[in-house]
């Protein structure tokens, strides 16, 4: 009972504080430092954090966090890609000591992506504080999820410190979660681009038990961020969420090639400066490509011919999205997708096979795109096959959202 009042001292009535910036725009993280903390008062703090996990100052978080609570901030946690946010996708990344707290920060990206009971000992709430891309497929809220769910088991309460949505909270695009395919990189059941905050997420998987067990949580909200804002709009300056997205924009071309991306035989840009922004492949007319591409008059998005000094032989269209853009980005990841499949005469296709095939299904939610690409069926009508689901997701999240 303690904690749920302490909790709830910290909630929407936020925004009524004295926040920095002259604009008024705070993240989670100030609107807790400027109601002083109140709600973790004498409490044991966990943290899941990373590079990204800056107040609007660009101050750490768990520093910030450490200044104000002391020893009562106990225990840090990590996600996919580490504290510093430079291991490469998918590898492993070790527990360690932070050495800027002087902390363990244990790793949800190891031996487990579940915080156990030995990691909870000396926690009594747990505080998230990632910047999330928006795509279903990034780990990061299925760290939080899991997290969730442990907490819940383990009777330790949950806070999320909302972030923005970079991509904003308006698109809710692409196709539905099979449960036979849910895993880390499809771990909650929402499209692929869902214009959710990580907060709002927390609200709707509770309510709607996405997770086994649902912990007493807490959605400490930004203030003054709108859903039609972009990350530019925010004024705060952008930290790499991983290797592979440097950019305030970088999330926009995850949505777009990040599915062709998990191809084999295709070229996306990974290993450049401007990864997620190229859609090739081998035996590609780049220039046919991109007039034809360019024939369909999508709006905000603009394409150019290129051809790979990485990978010879490879060639296709480097993109231009307007962030401010209304084209359907999953709508366009499957043009993308099934054009360079078809223009390359299939190889994709065929290279992709075992581990790299069972990932693209996960990634996409489902073996339907596969299937559908197989068998030639045209991108309208892979399309149109998610368009209501989209639309059913839109109007069932409106319950849970905190923001206008």
């Amino acid at each position: 009972p303690a904690l749920a009042a302490a909790l709830a001292s910290c909630s929407s009535t936020g925004s009524r504080l004295a926040l920095p910036g002259a604009s008024g725009f705070a993240l989670g993280i100030d609107v807790l430092a400027a109601s002083g903390f109140a709600a973790l008062r004498n409490q044991r703090v966990g943290l899941i954090t990373n590079q990204t996990s800056v107040n609007g100052r660009g101050i750490p978080s768990r520093v910030v966090l450490q200044r104000a609570l002391g020893r009562n901030l106990t225990t840090l946690f990590t996600p996919e890609h580490g504290l510093d946010g430079r291991e490469p996708a998918g590898f492993k990344v070790q527990s360690r000591r932070d050495p800027l707290t002087g902390l363990t920060a244990w790793s949800l990206y190891g031996d487990t992506r579940k915080p156990s009971p030995r990691m909870l000992a000396n926690v009594d709430v747990v505080l998230f504080d990632l910047q999330d891309i928006g795509s279903r497929s990034y780990t990061y809220i299925s760290t939080m999820a899991l997290a969730m769910e442990a907490c819940a088991e383990n009777r330790r309460a949950f806070m999320v410190l909302d972030r923005p949505n970079p991509i904003g909270g308006i698109r809710v695009q692409g196709p539905p979660l099979n449960p036979r395919w849910k895993s880390f990189v499809g771990q909650i059941p929402v499209p692929y681009l869902h214009g959710m905050t990580a907060g709002e997420l927390a609200r709707m998987g509770n309510a709607r038990g996405w997770w086994k067990a649902r912990p007493a949580l807490r959605v400490v909200p930004m203030h003054g961020w709108k859903r039609s804002m972009v990350w530019r709009d925010t004024g705060l300056r952008w930290t790499p969420t991983s290797p592979n997205i440097p950019h305030p924009e970088s999330p926009l071309y995850y949505a777009a090639t990040g599915i062709l991306g998990g191809l084999d035989g295709v070229d996306i840009g990974i290993g450049t400066p401007h990864p997620f922004e190229f859609a090739g492949g081998k035996g590609i007319d780049p220039h046919r490509f991109a007039a034809d591409l360019s024939a369909l008059r999508l709006p905000g998005v603009r394409f150019h011919p290129y051809h790979s000094q990485r990978k010879p032989g490879f060639a296709g269209v480097r993109l231009s999205i307007d962030p401010r853009g209304s084209t359907d980005l999953i709508a366009l990841a499957v043009i993308l997708t099934s054009e360079v499949v078809r223009r390359s005469s299939g190889l994709p296709l065929r290279q992709s096979t075992g581990d790299t095939r069972t990932l693209f299904h996960k990634v996409w939610g489902s073996d339907n795109l596969w299937l559908a690409l197989n068998s030639r069926t045209p991108a309208n009508r892979i399309i149109a096959g998610f368009q209501s689901y989209a639309r059913s997701f839109a109007a069932a999240r409106q319950p849970f959202l905190i923001y206008s």
